[in-house]
């Protein structure tokens, strides 16, 4: 699967995705860190990416309705420690 991580997705996500087989690149290897919601989302349907953050903007359907994009994950963790933003990965991962 082709993925883009948030800004404020931790860095280790992205090796945790790669060792599983997934293509995966982020904000800021994009150059795109600080940029607007819109632009990120941009890039990754121009990419065929499903966005993966933690940024809740994401999440309003009707700036970013189904099917106009490859997919949006916004996740919601009790905390964003490292630990839980990995395991909520590997959950996630793992199970679908």
């Amino acid at each position: 699967m082709k993925i883009t991580l948030g800004e404020n997705i931790p860095g280790a996500v992205a090796g945790i995705l790669r060792s599983r087989g997934h293509d995966v690149d982020t904000v800021p290897e994009e150059s795109l860190g600080g940029r607007d919601d819109p632009t990120v989302l941009s890039a990754a349907i121009d990419e065929g990416r499903l966005l993966l953050t933690l940024d809740r903007g994401f999440g309003d359907v009707r700036a970013y309705p189904p099917g106009t994009h490859p997919g949006i994950i916004v996740m919601r963790p009790d905390d964003q420690l490292v630990l839980t933003v990995l395991t909520m990965v590997e959950m996630l991962v793992d199970h679908h």
